[in-house]
């Protein structure tokens, strides 16, 4: 079963994090000084906010695989939807390693469908898998 994944960008980490947290009646499954996320059943999203110094609000909505064949699958229905796309492959980001697709709908909205295969030491780049 998929999971909607929303990312915000935030002025104020701990702020954003306290708001969610009541929000949700949940403290964040991953938290890190500078981002936090919510796995969430009840509705079924992805929610995480990082905090940035530029824009904030929505930085991109998404869908997340829990296989890769899930992925594959999302990847199919990004090609018949249009738009642009663009296969990012394996990557790091958001302290996990995930194989990701990118698609820009025709209003600028940006879309990600995504599998996580594990975490990872830092926000982006190139880490190692951690457990």
């Amino acid at each position: 079963m998929k999971r909607m994944h929303v990312m915000l960008r935030v002025k104020d980490l701990d702020e954003a994090t306290r708001f969610y947290s009541s929000l949700f009646d949940a403290a964040p499954t991953t938290q890190k000084p500078d981002y936090a996320k919510w796995m969430l059943d009840d509705p079924r999203v992805n929610f995480s906010i990082a905090e940035k110094d530029d824009e904030f609000g929505i930085e991109h909505l998404g869908i997340q695989a829990e296989t890769p064949d899930e992925l594959e699958e999302l990847r199919g229905r990004i090609d018949r939807a249009g738009g642009t796309v663009s296969n990012e492959g394996e990557t790091t980001c958001c302290y996990a390693n995930s194989d990701k697709t990118w698609v820009v709908d025709q209003q600028g909205v940006s879309w990600e469908a995504f599998y996580t295969s594990g975490a990872a030491e830092a926000y982006d780049g190139e880490e190692s898998a951690v457990a």
